[in-house]
């Protein structure tokens, strides 16, 4: 898939993660640090129902764009959500795991990109 397309998703992500009030949304390029995927998305929820309505958003709004989502894990806990579209990984957390795995961290070599940037 093209980078374009990748992002194109990752803004779609974006969008549906901002639309069920996801905290602290970041999104980083790591196609130059890592062949897992282009882009990693990283959002907060204040509980467990919000993180899930933010991964079901999420998973609607790709799929309805056509971009099906070929793994989810951690959808029953709640704490900590990872939904893989294949170039882009998306993580919704719970705020507190958010802070204990501290993803930004491990992936700081990344570019880490604004919403404008995905405009």
């Amino acid at each position: 898939m093209s980078k374009e397309m990748a992002k194109e998703m990752a803004r779609l992500a974006y969008k549906a993660l901002d639309d069920k009030k996801g905290e602290d949304i970041s999104v980083i390029d790591i196609g130059g640090v890592s062949v897992l995927a282009d882009y990693f998305i990283i959002a907060a929820g204040s509980n467990i129902n919000q993180v899930q309505a933010m991964a079901d958003n999420v998973d609607q709004e790709l799929g309805r764009a056509g971009f099906p989502c070929k793994a989810m894990e951690g959808y029953q806990s709640g704490q900590w959500i990872l939904l893989d579209f294949g170039d882009i990984v998306v993580h919704v957390f719970s705020r507190d795991d958010r802070r204990f795995y501290n993803l930004e961290r491990i992936w700081r070599d990344g570019k880490f990109l604004s919403r404008e940037d995905l405009d």
